[in-house]
């Protein structure tokens, strides 16, 4: 992350879509972010990291416009349209809702709108089984194709490999940096700890109330203050995982065609 200039908002940089500059937060007498600045461009992936506690949500509320801070400042780009991925999702386990059913509410999305953003995410085969009855992985494609129904300029992914095994945590990643490739769109993914399939973001941002450090993710494993915060174990550990494929796979595992290719 570039530190930008105290009160600089009008020298913020190309293409971004959200920043906060010198943003205090605080409740009851808790300072909850202090000082932070933060952007996230169109075209990027920026992940933010820190414990439980350290002010991820409050920032990404700041960020999006839904909490005001008591000082600082944030902007968005003028029309900007985020799609979000939550970390849970309660639904009535009683309620009949077929994949496709919820990607198609509240009705704005046609048929074929609803099948490509499931081809584009790997889900095309989930979508006529009940919504409560998917893994923890399926869930997260199918809310992520919900996501880019909307086209975002903006996504916006809260802890999305939570309760997902190493293998598909790596393969989210990969489609994370896939779409964002294909559509341009700005990233900003939420999470608790440094993991290894981390290589697919740009940026790491770790915050604990203040930005502790910030940088490619190999920099931020060395840091003194990651390490203080994390642990040296943790930072001794710490592998970058990367790969390539030409193929993407649906989540039987049978090749499928990039939607590119077919001119999507």
């Amino acid at each position: 992350m570039t530190a930008h200039p105290r009160n600089a908002l009008a020298e913020r940089p190309p293409g971004a879509l959200v920043e906060a500059t010198d943003v205090t937060v605080s409740y009851r007498g808790r300072t909850v972010l202090d000082h932070v600045d933060i952007s996230v461009g169109r075209g990027e992936i920026v992940t933010l990291i820190g414990p439980n506690g350290s002010g991820k949500s409050t920032l990404i509320r700041v960020l999006l416009g839904l909490t005001r801070p008591n000082a600082g400042a944030s902007w968005r780009h003028d029309g900007l349209c985020v799609g979000y991925v939550p970390q849970h999702l309660q639904l009535d386990k009683a309620l009949p809702l077929t994949a496709r059913r919820f990607l198609s509410l509240p009705g704005r999305a046609g048929a074929a709108a609803v099948r490509d953003a499931a081809a584009e995410v790997g889900a095309e085969s989930l979508l006529d089984r009940q919504f409560q009855d998917l893994s923890g992985g399926e869930m997260k494609r199918v809310m992520l194709a919900r996501a880019l129904l909307r086209d975002p300029d903006l996504l916006v992914l809260d802890e999305p490999t939570a309760n997902v095994d190493v293998t598909g945590q790596a393969e989210f990643y990969d489609l994370i940096r896939a779409i964002r490739d294909r559509r341009k769109c700005g990233v900003l993914v939420v999470s608790h700890d440094l993991h290894l399939v981390m290589a697919a973001t740009d940026r790491v941002i770790c915050l604990n109330g203040h930005v502790c450090c910030h940088g490619a993710p190999a920099h931020v494993s060395r840091h003194p203050e990651y390490l203080a915060l994390f642990g040296p174990r943790l930072g001794s550990t710490f592998a970058i995982y990367s790969h390539d494929h030409d193929h993407r796979h649906d989540l039987a595992g049978e090749p499928i065609a990039d939607p590119d290719e077919n001119g999507k």
